[in-house]
C-alpha cells in the first residue's frame, strides 16, 4: 500500500495546493496545504515519522489534491476543506471560526468593524484576511485615516475618539450624508486596491523618520507597511458576493479527456469533482454532453450559474440548463477557470504516469516472471490455496491475475468435498481436478501458468492431475513460504526445480502479491464457513430453531461471540419469541 502511493506521489505536480488524506472507507481523515504538492505529499512515505504521523500515514489508503495558486489561497481553501469534512487528524480550524472580513455596516452613521460573518445585511464585506493580526493593524490604521463612527450606540456625549480625530461625533454633531458617503466610498477605495497612495505616503514618512534617526518612529510606519501589504494580498478562492456557482474546465489528451468541477457555495470553494474518460468524438462536443449529464435528473444541484472555458457550445447549455452559462475572459472568474484547467491538465499527466508505472510493475513483471521460469509470459496465471481446522471444514479458493493484476470476476471458491481429514495433497488434487475439468468441459481458455501456495508435495499433487490425468500440459509451480509466512522460494515442473527471483524484481513482488492474494481469500472464505457450521451445530438441539431462524440469528448477530453477549431485547430486534430466546442463551451457557 504504501508503495503505490509513494509511487503515486511521484508525479504530483510541483504546484501550491491542499491535499485530502483518505482511509480504506474513503473518509477523508487529514487534509494539509503545501507550497509544493509533490514534495510535502511524497514526504509522508518516506523516511521516518514520529507517533502521531506514523498513526495517520498507517491508515492512509489513498490522497486527492487541487492545485491553487498561491501559499494564501492553500491556506483559505485548507480552511474550507476542513469546516466541510471535519477529519479527525486535524485539530485546527474545525470550529465555527473562520477568517475575519472588514465590514462598513449600512447604518446613517457607518461604522467599520471586523467581523467573521458574511450576512445579506446591506453592509460592504472586504476580505476574507488570512493574516487576522494584519487586518486588526490595517483597521486601526483606517480609523486613523478615516472618522467614522466608532460606538456601537451612540452615547449623549462625545468620546475620546472625538478628541484624538477618529470619529466626528455624531452623537453631538451633525454629519451629513454626503460626507459619510465620502468616507466610505474612500475606505472601499482603499481596500480595493486603491491604497497604494496611503503605502506610498507611509514610506516617505518612514524614509523621513530614518533620516531623523527617529527609529522609533520608523519601526512602526514599516509595520503598518507590512501589515497592508500582507492584508491586501488578493486570493481566489474565497469571494464576497456569497453566489453559488460551478466551474468546469476540461483537459484532453491521447484519446482521454479529464473535466474538473469547482463547486463555490456562498463564494467558498468546499468541492471538486474530478471524472477521467476516453472520449470518441470532439472534445468541445464531449465536454456539453458531460456538463448535461451532470445536471441530469438532478444528479447534482444546479447552481445560480456556471464558468465554462470559451465554448461554442456555450449557449447550447444556457437552453439546456436554464441557468447562466459565463465564459469570462478576465477577472477572478477566469483566473478560477484556469486553476480548474491547471487542475484537470494535472490529474490527467497524473493518470499517464500512474499507467506507465503500472505497466512496468506488471506487464514487465510478468514477461520477467515468464523468463526466469523459462515459459511464455504468463499473461492469465490462476493460483490455489487450501485452508482447514486440522482437516475441519476444509476449503479451497483460486485467484486470477491477468496481466499482474488481480482479475476478481474470476475468482472462484470451493468446498472440499471428498477428502476426510487434514490431507492437503488430497484437497490440492481435488481442486485442481474440478477446475480443470470444467474448463476442458466448456472449451474455456487455459491459464498460462498454474501456482499453488506451498512446497514439493502441493506442486506434485496438482501436476499429478494436469498431466496424468488430464493430459493438459500446463507449467505449474509451486509457492513455498518461510517462517513468517513469507515468501521464500519457487518451485516448477514435475522435478520441482528451484527458481531464483531477485527479491527486490518486479517479478518476486508479482508473486509475493499473488500468494498473498489466494491466501486471503481462502482463509476468509474459511472463516465464513466455520462461522456458519458453529452457529448451526450448537443450535441444532434448540426447540423452536429450524433453518429459517438459524440464517435469521446468523443475519442479525454475525458471530457466535456476538449472540453469546446478547440480551433478551437484542433477541426481540431479532423477531425471536422470548421463550426461543430462553432456550438459546441456556444453550449458549452450557457451551
Amino acid at each position: 500500500m504504501i508503495q503505490s502511493l509513494k509511487e503515486k506521489s511521484d508525479v504530483l505536480p510541483k504546484k501550491a495546493g491542499c491535499y485530502l488524506m483518505k482511509d480504506k472507507n474513503d473518509v477523508v481523515i487529514y487534509v494539509g496545504k503545501a507550497e509544493t504538492l509533490r514534495n510535502r505529499v511524497r514526504s509522508y512515505f518516506t523516511g521516518s515519522h514520529d507517533t502521531k504521523t506514523q498513526t495517520l500515514v498507517a491508515q492512509i489508503a489513498d490522497f486527492e489534491y487541487i492545485i491553487t495558486s498561491s501559499n494564501i489561497e492553500a491556506l483559505i481553501l485548507e480552511m474550507n476543506l476542513i469546516k466541510k469534512y471535519e477529519p479527525k487528524y486535524n485539530v485546527l480550524l474545525k470550529d465555527d471560526k473562520s477568517y475575519p472580513y472588514l465590514k462598513i455596516t449600512n447604518e446613517e452613521h457607518p461604522r467599520l468593524i471586523k467581523t467573521r460573518q458574511v450576512k445579506k445585511d446591506g453592509g460592504r464585506y472586504f476580505g476574507p484576511y488570512p493574516n487576522a493580526s494584519a487586518a486588526n493593524e490595517t483597521k486601526k490604521l483606517l480609523d486613523r485615516l478615516y472618522p467614522l463612527r466608532k460606538c456601537r450606540t451612540l452615547p449623549d456625549r462625545v468620546c475620546l475618539y472625538y478628541h484624538i480625530g477618529q470619529c466626528m461625533a455624531p452623537c453631538e454633531f451633525p454629519v451629513s450624508q454626503e460626507r459619510n458617503e465620502a468616507i466610505v466610498n474612500e475606505i472601499q477605495s482603499f481596500l480595493n486596491n486603491g491604497h497604494h497612495e496611503v503605502r506610498a505616503d507611509l514610506e516617505e514618512k518612514m524614509q523621513a523618520a530614518s533620516e531623523e534617526l527617529n527609529f522609533e518612529r520608523a519601526k512602526e510606519l514599516r509595520d503598518q507597511i507590512q501589515h497592508i501589504d500582507a492584508v491586501m494580498q488578493k486570493q481566489k478562492m474565497m469571494a464576497t458576493d456569497g453566489t453559488n456557482r460551478d466551474v468546469f474546465a476540461y483537459a484532453y489528451d491521447k484519446g482521454w479527456m479529464c473535466v474538473q468541477v469547482f463547486f463555490i457555495r456562498q463564494g467558498k470553494l468546499i468541492e471538486r469533482d474530478v471524472s477521467v474518460f476516453p472520449f470518441y468524438q470532439s472534445p468541445e462536443e464531449d465536454f456539453l454532453t458531460f456538463v448535461g449529464q451532470f445536471y441530469w435528473e438532478d444528479t447534482h444541484i444546479k447552481p445560480k450559474e456556471i464558468i465554462v472555458p470559451p465554448n461554442e457550445s456555450a449557449s447550447y447549455m444556457r437552453e439546456m440548463l436554464g441557468i447562466k452559462v459565463l465564459e469570462p475572459k478576465r477577472g477572478q472568474k477566469k483566473e478560477l477557470l484556469n486553476l480548474a484547467t491547471q487542475n484537470a491538465e494535472a490529474a490527467l499527466k497524473e493518470r499517464f504516469d500512474l499507467i506507465e508505472r503500472d505497466q512496468e510493475r506488471t506487464v514487465q513483471a510478468v514477461e520477467r516472471l515468464g523468463e526466469s521460469l523459462d515459459i511464455d509470459p504468463p499473461y492469465r496465471i490462476e493460483a490455489f490455496d487450501n485452508s482447514n481446522t486440522q482437516g475441519t471444514h476444509p476449503v479451497a479458493a483460486m485467484v486470477v491475475f491477468v496481466d499482474g493484476k488481480p482479475y476478481k470476476k474470476d475468482y472462484r471458491k470451493y468446498r472440499v468435498k471428498d477428502v476426510q481429514g487434514p490431507d492437503d495433497y488430497a484437497s490440492m488434487k481435488e481442486v485442481i481436478r474440478r477446475r480443470y475439468l470444467r474448463l476442458l468441459r466448456e472449451e474455456a481458455p487455459l491459464p498460462d501458468l498454474v501456482l499453488v501456495d506451498g512446497g514439493k508435495g502441493q506442486l506434485s499433487a496438482a501436476i499429478s492431475v494436469l498431466q496424468d490425468e488430464l493430459n493438459l500440459p500446463l507449467p505449474v509451480a509451486g509457492m513455498a513460504k518461510d517462517d513468517k509466512h513469507k515468501t521464500s522460494q519457487l518451485f516448477i515442473g514435475e522435478r520441482a526445480e528451484h527458481v531464483q527471483l531477485a527479491r527486490d524484481s518486479h517479478a518476486f513482488y508479482l508473486l509475493q502479491r499473488i500468494q498473498d492474494e489466494v491466501h486471503r481469500f481462502a482463509v476468509t472464505f474459511h472463516r465464513q464457513t466455520r462461522g456458519k457450521s458453529a452457529f448451526s451445530s450448537v443450535l441444532d438441539d434448540v426447540p423452536g430453531i429450524g433453518e429459517k431462524r438459524k440464517r435469521k440469528l446468523l443475519s442479525h448477530f454475525g458471530s457466535m461471540k456476538k449472540m453469546k453477549e446478547a440480551t433478551m431485547e437484542d433477541f426481540r430486534q431479532a423477531s425471536i419469541p422470548e421463550h426461543v430466546a430462553e432456550a438459546v442463551m441456556e444453550k449458549l451457557k452450557d457451551e
